[in-house]
This record gives structure tokens, sequence and C-alpha cells, in this order.
């Protein structure tokens, strides 16, 4: 009789189907924030980390950039739509993808009679060429910063695509619920409440206060 009242307490207490009591906002609520956690526990370490490396771009001196300019002719048939107009510089792009190694998207381009120019932008990377579209001549400068500038280029979101910057904005959206979550659940404890309540004030205070001190 005792075994049996005792299970079904259990039962009842864990909300299984044998117990009568309903799962709380209290449940629902943690386990938001329980997954929502570990869903984006490999953002929040990256964004933590690079959050400290993008504050410090002093630590990433032995990371350092990789210049290189080039110069050369581009083949004639790279050139010789340039009385067509723009289409010499889809020509000229693909050459410079192709055989010199460009990377990262267009951000701007320009054509002034012969000469024309095509900036490349990527984390961490950048890419100027210029080239004579009436001679051939070209000068190509590129930029590549090592592993940490790229990580902190993906932070910032600098030149990155608009699924990286999804991805920013779905981490945004995690940390909130995250945040929002765990003090739902601080406050559904009343033994803790007034002092999760406290210490979360005197975050909040303290915040303001550094906001205002950095602010000239």
């Amino acid at each position: 009789m005792t075994t049996t009242r005792v299970s079904a307490q259990a039962r009842q207490a864990s909300g299984s189907p044998g117990g009568s009591r309903k799962r709380s906002g209290h449940f629902w609520v943690r386990w938001i924030h329980v997954y929502s956690s570990m869903l984006g526990l490999v953002l929040m370490l990256f964004f933590g980390v690079t959050g400290v490396t993008l504050n410090h771009p002093d630590w990433s001196i032995s990371d350092s950039e990789r210049l290189s300019d080039s110069t050369g002719i581009l083949p004639t048939e790279t050139i010789s739509g340039f009385g067509q107009g723009t289409e010499v510089l889809i020509s000229v792009s693909e050459y410079a993808r192709s055989d010199l190694g460009v990377s990262g998207d267009v951000v701007d381009f320009g054509l002034e009679e012969a000469e024309g120019f095509i900036n490349y932008r990527g984390p961490g990377y950048s890419a100027d060429l210029f080239f004579d579209a009436a001679t051939g001549d070209y000068q190509l400068t590129t930029r590549q910063q090592g592993f940490v500038g790229v990580m902190n280029a993906l932070h910032a979101g600098r030149d990155t695509s608009s699924g990286w910057k999804l991805v920013i904005d779905v981490s945004g959206i995690l940390l909130t619920v995250i945040a929002v979550t765990g003090i739902a659940i601080q406050l559904f404890m009343k033994k803790r409440r007034r002092s999760a309540i406290a210490v979360m004030s005197a975050g909040a205070f303290l915040t303001v206060v550094l906001m205002v001190i950095a602010i000239p």
C-alpha cells in the first residue's frame, strides 16, 4: 500500500500520464531556457571569445596581415568587349577570379573611358583591381588578415554575406531569449526572488553607470 502511494505521488510530481498535475509556466520557461542555451552554445562561445579579441586588436600582432601587389597584362580576349561598356567589367572580374585568385563580393566598380576598377571585400579580406582596358595593364592589391582578424570581422558582420548577417540576428534573438527566460526562472523561485532582483538591479545600475562614463 505504501509503495503504491509513493509511486502515484512520484508520477504526479513528474507530470507523467499517471499523474493529474499539469506542467506549470515555470516548467516551460526552464525548458525554453535550457534548450535555447544548448542550441546557441557554440554561437555564444564564438561571440564571447571574439568580443574580447575584437576589443584588443594588439593581442593579434603575430596574426599579421598579408599584403600583396601584382601587375600584369590582361589577355586580349578579356578586354575585347571594351566598346560594349560594363561587359568589360564582367569579363575582367571573371578573369580576376579564375586566374588571379581574387575572392570576396564586389562592393564597388567603375569604368571611365579606358580606366576601370573593381573592389572586392570579404571577412578579413580585400582586393582592389585597377586596369586600363585600352592597353590591358592591370594592378592588383590584396590584403588578407590572419585567423583572428577573420574571426573579428565575422563577429562585427563586416563585409560578410547576407547568410552570415542572418546568423548574427539569430544569435541576438537567442541571447535575448536566454536572458529573459533566465530572469523569469529567478522570479518563479520565491526563496531566491528577492536576492535575484537585488543582484539584477545592481548589475543594471552598474552597466548604466559604465555606459555614461564611456560616452564622452
